[in-house]
């Protein structure tokens, strides 16, 4: 008989990795939540997996612990993606910065510098 905290768990896993990567701006709050929320959910379970497991428990949590580089990979995604879209973000917001103001950069400390010398 295999515990349900360890078939909850199984399944929050494997919600968590049927979990598309969302690169829309208008689904990408509601990704972030329901991960959030699915990995609550884990936090929540974690402390009743405890020992003694019967031997079925045993193969259960082998088959669980082998989905645990996956669910791993699958986190490192997620924040590859909301990197990635930060630092898109950063860059245009730099590229309106510069548009309005171009000469934000230059160096005004007066002097004059001639190329032709």
């Amino acid at each position: 008989m295999i515990r349900t905290e360890l078939i909850q768990w199984k399944e929050a896993t494997d919600r968590l990795l049927a979990l598309p990567i969302v690169n829309d701006d208008d689904q990408r709050d509601a990704m972030i939540a329901s991960v959030k929320k699915i990995l609550d959910e884990r936090e929540q379970l974690q402390p009743f997996i405890q020992p003694p497991f019967s031997l079925e428990e045993e193969v259960f949590g082998k088959e669980l612990v082998a989905q645990e580089p996956k669910v791993a990979g699958k986190l490192e995604n997620y924040l590859t993606a909301i990197r990635k879209d930060l630092s898109a973000s950063q860059t245009k917001k730099d590229g309106v910065r510069s548009y309005v103001n171009p000469y934000s950069k230059v160096a005004r400390d007066g002097t004059f510098y001639d190329a032709k010398q």
